[in-house]
């Protein structure tokens, strides 16, 4: 009698096909693609939003604390073609294609070739693919992943190539190259890109209710003329959250349109907010940006248990803005103590109630004493703006030759002197940024790697390969 006899529920034939998948090391393909975006945002940011929600909202950060921690981390060189340090659409053109892009360029190569881009890739694949951004829609991650343009600022060209290629959702800003200068947009064509959506049978949706209520497995959400507010500006009245609109964008991509096909969808969705943040040094803003990215994350999460058969990648381009928390005197001279981080300097932070850019709005080009300090007093309670940085906010005076945006990084300067969140630019830098997956084929996302070989991955996974 044979001791080991086959078990009969269980041909042999499985047996032999189970195993030959395990020495070969082919892995399933996920049906759905979800690409997390935090434009702007490296470990330092990571780490800020982990310690930020830990001691102010005594609460986890889920990016750290389930995707990095529990799924496949790597990070990725950010360089663009011919220079060390990259924008927004030479990085994710080359996220986006696997080649790598000049400055500027929305996925050309510098030698004017066009490669096929992940929703390209994923449309060609029968998927249904989406964008949703706190920028406007045409800006240079979205465009990048999707289409092609010699420069990031051919943005009625872009709109034009989104007509064409057909995402089944687009969601954020950018109204203004979506109609005619006739009607109040940029465009200079005469053409109502939101009627030839609405004609191919887009619903159109212009405020968070009518996300809320939108019921159509094709959608076009533009909810202001540019990019969104900063988070810590948003009123709630007229701007969704990232968190709602990617909320929108699973119930849109996962409706039933009646083809009898379903071979899942590819998701972007990026919170461009972390890099505005970061451009103009506030770290007040970048906080709350990085908490509803978490936020939208934590609904990614929930759709994926829900649908194990999905990837869920956490990205990014580039770092901005040379984020430095540390520890430093509270005056040049004299037996100065030292202001290190800790959280009642968050709790400070906290306490500042508009972005710099809103106060640098009202002081305008021409600030004067009087409004300077009033701003102050009204929006950074417990905040002393110093002689030599009042004087410069009123001269219009640059700290350093990178840094920009005077008022702001002035302010800033303000507020890392008394908390110790301290900022070495506001362009981006070349710190590399970490990628965390989970689901299906996160494991190729493991280690260190150029950010073009993401790309590679990216398509690879797309392509059943």
């Amino acid at each position: 009698m044979n001791p080991f006899p086959l078990r009969p529920a269980l041909p042999r034939l499985v047996w032999l096909l189970a195993l030959a998948l395990l020495c070969t090391g082919v892995h399933a393909a996920p049906k759905n693609i979800i690409i997390l975006f935090a434009d702007g945002a490296a470990p330092t940011q990571w780490e800020l939003g982990r310690y930020a929600s830990r001691v102010l909202r005594n609460q986890p950060f889920v990016v750290t604390d389930r995707v990095f921690r529990d799924g496949s981390l790597g990070l990725l060189s950010t360089h663009p073609a011919g220079v060390y340090v990259t924008d927004s659409a030479a990085g994710a053109s080359a996220m986006a294609t696997g080649f790598k892009a000049r400055n500027g360029a929305v996925s050309v190569t510098p030698d004017g070739g066009r490669p096929r881009t992940v929703m390209e890739a994923a449309k060609q694949a029968g998927k249904r693919i989406g964008l949703v951004t706190t920028a406007q829609i045409y800006d240079a991650s979205p465009a990048a992943f999707s289409v092609h343009a010699d420069t990031r600022d051919e943005a009625q060209s872009i709109v034009d190539q989104y007509l064409a290629l057909e995402p089944d959702v687009l969601l954020g800003g950018g109204r203004d190259f979506f109609l005619p200068q006739a009607a109040g947009g940029k465009r200079n064509d005469g053409k109502d890109m939101l009627a030839a959506f609405a004609a191919k049978g887009y619903a159109i949706l212009r405020d968070p209710q009518q996300l809320r209520e939108a019921k159509a497995a094709k959608l076009v959400g533009l909810f202001s003329e540019k990019e969104l507010e900063l988070e810590i500006d948003r009123d709630p009245a007229r701007e969704p959250t990232l968190a709602d609109m990617t909320r929108a964008a699973f119930q849109a991509l996962t409706r039933d349109t009646g083809s009898g096909s379903d071979r899942g969808f590819v998701l972007f969705a990026e919170n461009e907010n972390t890099d505005e943040a970061g451009h103009k040094n506030d770290i007040a803003a970048l906080i709350r940006a990085l908490w509803a990215f978490d936020d939208a994350v934590a609904v990614a999460l929930e759709f994926q248990k829900d649908n194990p058969d999905t990837l869920l990648i956490v990205a990014a381009d580039h770092e901005t803005g040379g984020l430095s928390a540390t520890y430093a005197r509270s005056e040049l001279s004299g037996a100065s103590s030292l202001v290190i981080v800790g959280p009642k300097e968050f709790e400070r932070v906290m306490r500042i109630d508009a972005s710099l850019d809103a106060v640098a709005a009202k002081l305008g080009p021409r600030p004067s004493p009087a409004l300077l300090e009033a701003l102050v007093a009204r929006h950074f309670p417990g905040f002393t703006l110093d002689a030599d940085l009042r004087e410069a906010i009123l001269q219009q005076r640059p700290l350093e030759r990178n840094f920009g945006y005077t008022t702001q990084t002035n302010l800033a300067r303000m507020i890392a002197r008394q908390t110790g969140f301290y900022w070495g630019s506001s362009g981006h830098t070349t710190e590399p940024v970490a990628v965390g997956a989970m689901g299906p084929g996160a494991e190729r996302f493991r280690g260190y790697a150029d950010n073009a070989e993401f790309g590679k991955r990216l398509l690879q996974l797309i392509e059943g390969r």
